[in-house]
């Protein structure tokens, strides 16, 4: 899944459609705008992605002193030049006499680093991802549940995998929205009560405690707590679906978004935090499986739960994905903000060697490029 890091890739360079003294890099799909005649295409760089906070002697050697985004002016983010997208910077590797392979990548205070096509030197060149302030209705007291509990989840980007999803294989695309990640589930015998927790917490081992009145404004056990509403108690639906809806009452995770006032800067018209189901995790982490699309939504239908909207099924390609990514929200049914973009997956599971699960997302210009208040929590 989604991992933070800046490799070096051989770059292709294309000429940029509206300007004359710049150019395009392109790495795998992804695209950054880059000065006239620093690259040639067959070079070796380093992508910078997005989110990531680089080093004042970087930005320096680079000239892009108080040009990036963030208070700190140092925080790698979408931009378009020209009328062209520019995600990520690319940082130069130099040739090298002693390989004809490698290169020479220089790192501040210290002697050139000899680099190969796929090393990762984000921690060599001291950049590191940009992690946004939690805020107070966000965290909580938390109760270590154990890391065999848990497992990380996060989506990677088709543009570093474009040639995964094969031309014509049958996908499913539901709506990406912008909330924050939220995981409530039942361990079984493992844990005692409810698992609620957020993105970074469940990947290390904790979940908000759900018996302290400390706890009562957290974001996420009132989503927990929004099961009521449906007419069955939150913890015996959870149970329920242990021990009627899967074999054995294995354990499960519900995976899902909340969203709405008070969540990020795109809200759905919601005035109060919503939950939707994107993904269902059946077994020992590690051990278990994604249910997929279909088993998803049995499951909610069975448990009267939400899901994210579903967009298009059917076959695969390029010009569908991109139609798909673009466009208003389909949440609320009302339009009220833009699509973050989308989730694609193959209707049936099935995983790739690089990748893992296939389970790839597609984001928005429009959504990428806003102004104004936006947040990225997790």
């Amino acid at each position: 899944m989604a991992e933070f890091e800046c490799k070096v890739f051989p770059l292709e360079i294309e000429d940029h459609p509206n300007a004359d003294a710049i150019e395009l890099a392109k790495i795998g799909e992804y695209r950054s705008i880059v000065k006239k005649g620093e690259f040639k295409s067959g070079d070796l760089g380093v992508y910078i992605p997005e989110q990531a906070i680089v080093p004042d002697w970087m930005l320096q050697k680079m000239g892009l002193e108080g040009r990036l985004a963030g208070k700190q002016k140092n925080r790698v983010k979408a931009v378009k030049l020209r009328g062209q997208l520019s995600q990520g910077l690319v940082y130069p590797v130099g040739k090298s006499f002693a390989s004809q392979e490698g290169g020479l990548m220089h790192v501040d205070g210290q002697e050139d680093y000899l680099v190969y096509e796929g090393d990762d030197v984000t921690n060599v060149l001291g950049i590191t991802k940009y992690e946004p302030p939690v805020p107070v209705h966000m965290s909580g007291e938390v109760n270590n549940i154990g890391i065999q509990n848990t497992f990380h989840f996060d989506i990677e980007n088709w543009k570093k995998f474009p040639n995964v999803l094969q031309e014509g294989e049958e996908v499913v695309f539901t709506e990406k929205v912008h909330g924050t990640f939220c995981v409530i589930a039942s361990a079984s015998p493992n844990v005692d009560g409810p698992i609620v927790s957020s993105k970074g917490l469940f990947a290390k081992g904790l979940a908000f405690k759900m018996d302290t009145p400390n706890n009562d404004n957290n974001l996420y056990v009132k989503a927990f707590r929004s099961f009521d509403t449906i007419g069955v108690p939150r913890w015996d639906l959870i149970e329920r679906a242990r021990r009627d809806v899967f074999v054995d009452g294995q354990p499960f995770y519900l995976l899902g978004e909340v969203f709405g006032q008070g969540v990020q800067d795109l809200q759905y018209g919601a005035t109060k935090p919503q939950f939707r189901i994107f993904d269902i995790y059946v077994g020992k982490p590690g051990q278990g499986e994604y249910l997929g699309y279909y088993g998803v939504v049995q499951v909610c239908a069975v448990l009267g739960l939400e899901m994210v909207p579903m967009l298009y099924k059917g076959p695969f390609s390029v010009d569908v994905m991109k139609k798909w990514t673009d466009g208003m929200e389909t949440v609320s049914g009302k339009e009220t903000n833009i699509r973050e973009g989308i989730v694609m997956k193959p209707l049936v599971e099935r995983r790739d060697d690089e990748l893992g699960r296939v389970c790839l997302k597609s984001v928005s210009d429009k959504y990428l490029l806003r102004k104004g208040n936006a947040t990225e929590y997790a």
